[in-house]
């Protein structure tokens, strides 16, 4: 079946029954709860296992002269009801080894009660014991969905429990709790039907009149084989004494699986009647439902009850997330020169194409957006732009599974340019798998001619999107926007961040440092950005994080009418600024690193000087950057290296200054240590670089020709492998 079947199914199933499965849960919980505490005082007889009825029957009718039952609970808690020496009521729990009384058995509370009343019927007697009856098979169906559900997103069994790559926190925890609830969740739905199923007597047998029972003739036995002594009192539900010690009262024993009568004096089996395998089935069904018969398993469900919640809010979150990017078409398909066909799983990719489809209407195109699912005949197509991501493992995501076979139903008829842009995430092996699928495909099509090569973009990088955008406008001689925050989300529940410290700047330094204090919860490290809104709008400004004593540090310039830098240089210290912190896991410093050479230039060493103040397992850092001229910031920057190079947490600092009387650049330092570059490399070291994009591919240019003069390969053969981490603008 197709992915979207079961993601509909899953959904349509979990709306259904959202509001009763909310009930259910708060209510599962708190009877989990109440399960563990009827454990946490116990008057459980110590080796309760071993005793036998041989054991204890002799004891309880020498200390109480008259017993009228005896029962074993759940909790093996012994409770006698009969008259003790005094000819006094009892009804107590007791020591079976002794006849001790322990204590007097306790009532639910009124809340309990009204609580299980509740989880059971909803207060609605049958009516609501069938409705909850139902919304349990309906767990079990949507328990199922979702189970087919990663199936297909983790691409099979054998990768169930294969790192899933966090896009947002509803969708991430969901899928991860999902996974770890998905038995007990599936326990507690199972059983809930069966029970109901039993309470409205489906599974009675079809017997005669006559019961099934077995009456057995009487016959004596030796105490060894005696009834009472190779039996224990723990596989023991109920048992009814005689009235009197006529040979003729017998003992009725309730077992697990059996009731049988005992003649009290010789121990003999007088008659047996089986429970059936429904009973049985019953019991079972309810110790695994409540929980009843073990803390631990309580405990179990108390979390899957939780997670039911949880899995109501995720699960509601992604659907509006999806729904928030729908398509709208300002020209219809058939009178439009620019059709963007887009495969999106969560809509991030679909929010992309919206952005594009805008800018071409606004400048008076006639474009049309749909999904690859809704691919078809273009009569006055020129361009076809395709935005997919992948899911899973490679797969094609739910609104672009046929577009493949679309793709052979219908064959345009006349040439048209189309171009590729894939979304994906490099943690997975398959990055943007499905992507380069479709580019493949539309390569070997008679009418398709490829515009612009595919172009990846990692973890919704809008940066990496822009890459696209400049090459399309290059290409078309559109003016798309190439601003990356146009592209990103507006964010919501920004953090709060302290000023803590501000330099200032001077005619000669307009770079300034600029260090925060963040919450509690906050987690960050060098190399991670820091996102600011200055003009409380979605215009995005992203700088690169130091961390400096836990604290986060920029580095700054101020430009005239900068946006971003005169918003934080205005700021003084106690104000707070609100912005968030945007993980940048591919510019972290690498953790099994033994050499690493560090370049920037300007504002770019920031994330460095963080970097190396965190390398508290001194490995060996070489620090290589470039300035305009020395100033008080530059200065600075050179007694913190002082002090990691006092610390062992940096081996050296190399400093280039375009604008004074030796000026140099820092790609002149690198050239200068080519052979240290060309070793480092060759030995598995690691060469970071953080700037201006300019420089990064003049670093770059230099490196590769160095690889080729003394290594005898390409610099890209080191980029393939991880070497090269860049972090550029």
């Amino acid at each position: 079946m197709t992915l979207s079947f079961w993601r509909y199914s899953h959904l349509a199933l979990a709306v259904f029954s959202s509001l009763f499965l909310l009930l259910a849960s708060v209510t599962g919980t708190i009877l989990a709860v109440d399960a563990i505490q009827e454990k946490t005082v116990s008057y459980r007889a110590e080796n309760f296992d071993a005793i036998t009825l041989g054991e204890t029957l002799p004891i309880l009718r020498k200390t109480y002269p008259e017993i009228t039952e005896v029962t074993v609970d759940h909790n093996q808690f012994v409770t006698l009801e009969g008259l003790d020496q005094k000819d006094n009521d009892v009804k107590a729990y007791i020591d079976p080894r002794t006849g001790k009384n322990l204590g007097t058995p306790i009532k639910k509370s009124e809340f309990i009660q009204w609580t299980t009343a509740l989880h059971r019927s909803l207060f609605l007697h049958e009516t609501g014991r069938f409705f909850v009856g139902l919304i349990s098979f309906i767990l079990v169906l949507i328990s199922i969905s979702g189970f087919v559900l990663i199936l297909k997103r983790q691409r099979g069994l054998r990768n169930f429990f294969s790192k899933i790559v966090k896009e947002y926190f509803a969708q991430y925890y969901h899928v991860v709790l999902g996974r770890l609830a998905l038995i007990p969740i599936l326990i507690i739905a199972v059983t809930g039907t069966y029970l109901t199923l039993e309470k409205f007597n489906f599974f009675i047998p079809k017997t005669d009149s006559k019961e099934q029972q077995e009456t057995v003739k009487p016959t004596l036995v030796s105490d060894k084989t005696s009834i009472f002594k190779s039996t224990l009192l723990a596989d023991v539900e109920k048992i009814e004494f005689p009235f009197s010690d006529d040979p003729e009262e017998y003992y009725i024993i309730t077992l697990k699986d059996r009731e049988i009568e005992v003649n009290q004096v010789t121990g003999t089996v007088v008659s047996e009647k089986l429970f059936p395998a429904t009973t049985l089935l019953s019991n079972l069904s309810l110790d695994l439902h409540t929980g009843r018969t073990n803390a631990i398993w309580a405990f179990i469900l108390g979390l899957a009850s939780l997670n039911i919640l949880f899995f109501i809010y995720s699960g509601f979150a992604m659907t509006f997330k999806r729904r928030a990017s729908r398509i709208k078409n300002k020209f219809k398909a058939e009178e439009s020169k620019y059709i963007l066909l887009v495969g999106s799983e969560n809509g991030s990719s679909l929010r992309f194409a919206n952005s594009i489809l805008k800018q071409l209407t606004d400048d008076g195109e006639k474009a049309h957006i749909t999904e690859l699912n809704n691919y078809n005949v273009y009569p006055k197509a020129e361009h076809l732009l395709i935005f997919t991501s992948t899911y899973g493992l490679g797969d094609a995501p739910s609104n672009a599974d046929k577009f493949e076979s679309l793709l052979t139903k219908y064959n345009q008829q006349q040439k048209i340019n189309y171009t590729v842009i894939g979304f994906g995430s490099k943690s997975y092996p398959d990055f943007c798998g499905y992507a380069k699928q479709i580019d493949l495909l539309l390569s070997n099509q008679d009418w398709a001619h490829r515009y612009i090569d595919l172009q990846t973009v990692n973890d919704k990088s809008a940066e990496e999107f822009v890459e696209w955008v400049k090459q399309w406008n290059h290409k078309t001689g559109f003016q798309l926007a190439t601003t990356p925050s146009l592209y990103n989300h507006v964010p919501k529940d920004l953090e709060k961040l302290m000023v803590m410290e501000k330099t200032t700047v001077s005619e000669n330094e307009q770079t300034f440092i600029l260090t925060l204090r963040a919450g509690m919860r906050s987690r960050f490290t060098s190399g991670d950005l820091l996102a600011i809104y200055p003009a409380n709008d979605n215009r995005e400004r992203l700088y690169s994080i130091g961390s400096s004593n836990g604290n986060i540090q920029l580095a700054v310039k101020l430009h005239p009418s900068g946006l971003g830098s005169g918003f934080l240089y205005n700021a003084k210290a106690g104000d707070i600024i609100k912005a968030r912190i945007v993980p940048n896991h591919a510019f972290h410093f690498p953790k099994k690193a033994k050499k690493v050479a560090l370049i920037s230039n300007g504002t770019g060493i920031a994330p460095f000087l963080g970097m190396i103040e965190q390398n508290k397992k001194k490995a060996e850092i070489h620090l290589y950057s470039g300035f305009r001229k020395k100033t008080e910031i530059t200065s600075r920057y050179e007694t913190l290296a002082s002090e990691m190079i006092q610390k062992q947490q940096l081996r050296n600092i190399n400093l280039a200054f375009s604008r004074e009387q030796d000026h140099h650049y820092v790609m002149d330092l690198i050239k200068r240590d080519e052979d240290f570059f060309a070793d480092l490399l060759a030995n598995g070291g690691t060469i970071m670089i953080c700037g201006a994009l300019k420089m990064q591919f003049d670093v770059e240019n230099i490196l590769d020709a160095i690889c080729l003069a003394k290594n005898n390969t390409t610099l890209s053969s080191y980029i393939s492998k991880g070497q090269i981490l860049t972090d550029c603008y």
